[in-house]
């Protein structure tokens, strides 16, 4: 039997998701950056609720402490988008159902910087 996958914005991403999709909806010129990138969030969260195991899983190791205490995120998943952006997501489950919720979605200079990385 498979479990129904339901894929829940966060926070920051909720945000992001929304503000995204304002300016986008402000736009009269076609195929801007936004809209790329909105494109791009909306077809990964239909991957992921096909497959909740799309992205890339980020070592335990190396998940930031603020995705542990803000949300007890036990796991960490990456999913690259247009222009170098990232969604980042954490599975959660039960008898029933998975949820994946989507913590972040950011540039790459956050998502280095998030992840201690140097910038070039």
């Amino acid at each position: 039997m498979n479990k129904p996958v339901r894929v829940i914005l966060l926070d920051e991403a909720d945000s992001e998701y929304k503000k995204l999709n304002y300016i986008v909806g402000q736009q009269i010129k076609e195929n801007t950056e936004e809209m790329q990138l909105l494109r791009s969030i909306k077809q990964k969260i239909e991957f992921v609720k096909a497959n909740p195991f799309y992205g890339n899983n980020i070592p335990k190791l190396l998940i930031p402490k603020e995705y542990i205490i803000k949300y007890n995120a036990k796991n960490l998943w990456r999913v690259e988008l247009t222009n170098y952006w990232r969604m980042l997501y954490t599975i959660k489950g039960d008898l029933v159902e998975v949820i994946c919720f989507i913590l972040d979605i950011i540039n790459h200079k956050e998502y280095d910087k998030k992840f201690g990385y140097r910038g070039k």
